[in-house]
């Protein structure tokens, strides 16, 4: 039987890369006809270095105010502390400068613009709805973490109540322009660099191994693999090497074909959204941790997939969740839950939780259960 499938391109126009931000962002914003720009930035990278001002600058008088107020994991309090700025702005465009937090906050404000949300009691009216207003206010992304959540139409945000965190999304929250410059990353912490670093893995990793996996994203997501595991220890050994922190933004980038076409991630990615979301590990480390185990979990099932990635870690023939022990382990990182302080006494409250998010159910080994959850934990104690 032929192979058949279908993929499904995002609605982002164009992605600049290896030119100064505010040169290229000056551009877009130019081609786009925005006139009241409101940018969302990273607390510490606008208060403590220029670079706030440098995209201030780029955008002149189109710039109507700065919103800096975005915790990690994208709390409901600060997207809506952010939408009604821009609202109250009338801004017609979003661009961020920031990590992960600050790139699905300003998505989420996209989908609260469009559908009159005011609260975050409100919030609930377009969490994972299937009929919401389209955005009409779009986003420019200029990503300083490698998380590479600036590729998805889909924004996590942490519902303080409940420490859940949830799933926002439509197609055209995507953002309609990427701007990637290595120079601004040279800010950002290099712990926090390096763990994304291994967040965008987990991306590849997770997509070449599902069993709903493509040729097309196969080739996207193990060539991503391979520059992100090069870049990253050419990084942590040369923190001012350009290229190498090029090359990890080109594999972030990459990494994402997977999502963007509807590939499904597995366990890794749905036990880390409950660490990050109920224990606020920073979801860098929650990969650091968790994908080596789930590798060791999965391989009774995907043994040929695990073999492809092994080889694009550069040892071919080798074990791939081994790999990328070594690898994790050589850029210093954390490799157990019991680094972030999570012992077998909170399992049963993770397994439980696991289970509600969208891609447990889709792991390439079956989980039909909390229970096969807690032997995926035990192996990541």
């Amino acid at each position: 039987m032929l192979a058949s499938g279908r993929v499904v391109f995002s609605r982002m126009d164009e992605v600049r890369f290896g030119v100064p931000a505010d040169k290229a962002l000056a551009e877009v914003v130019e081609a786009l006809g925005a006139r009241r720009v409101l940018l969302m930035a990273s607390g510490t990278l606008n208060r403590q270095t220029d670079e706030g001002e440098k995209i201030r600058r780029a955008l002149g008088d189109r710039c109507i105010g700065t919103f800096d107020a975005m915790p990690a994991h994208s709390p409901r309090s600060a997207v809506i502390a952010a939408t009604r700025q821009a609202r109250d702005g009338k801004a017609d465009l979003i661009v961020t400068l920031g990590g992960g937090s600050i790139t699905d906050g300003a998505k989420a404000v996209q989908l609260c613009l469009a559908n009159d949300v005011a609260t975050v009691e409100d919030m609930d009216r377009i969490r994972g709805a299937v009929e919401v207003k389209a955005p009409t206010v779009r986003q420019v992304s200029i990503p300083t973490t490698l998380s590479a959540g600036e590729f998805s139409a889909i924004a996590g945000v942490t519902n303080e109540a409940t420490r859940v965190k949830e799933m926002f999304r439509h197609p055209l929250t995507v953002p309609q322009a990427v701007i990637l410059d290595p120079e601004i990353t040279r800010h950002t912490p290099m712990w926090l660099f390096l763990s994304t670093g291994i967040r965008a893995v987990d991306h590849c990793v997770e997509a070449a191994c599902s069993n709903e996996s493509l040729e097309y994203t196969n080739a996207s997501s193990l060539h991503g693999l391979s520059l992100l595991a090069r870049g990253l220890a050419r990084v942590k050994a040369d923190p001012a090497d350009r290229q190498a922190r090029l090359d990890c933004q080109l594999g972030s980038w990459l990494s994402m074909a997977g999502l963007s076409a509807g590939v499904p991630m597995g366990a890794s990615h749905g036990i880390g959204y409950v660490l990050g979301a109920v224990y606020d590990v920073p979801h860098g480390h929650t990969s650091c941790i968790m994908l080596p185990a789930v590798m060791r979990w999965n391989r009774p099932a995907n043994a040929d997939r695990q073999a492809l990635v092994a080889a694009a870690l550069g040892r071919p023939g080798g074990d791939a969740a081994e790999a990328l022990d070594a690898l994790i382990g050589g850029l210093d990182m954390p490799r157990r839950l019991s680094d972030v302080k999570i012992g077998p006494d909170q399992f049963d409250r993770i397994a439980q939780q696991a289970m509600g998010t969208p891609w447990v159910p889709r792991n390439p080994r079956p989980i039909p259960g909390p229970e096969q959850v807690k032997e995926i934990l035990a192996l990541a104690a």
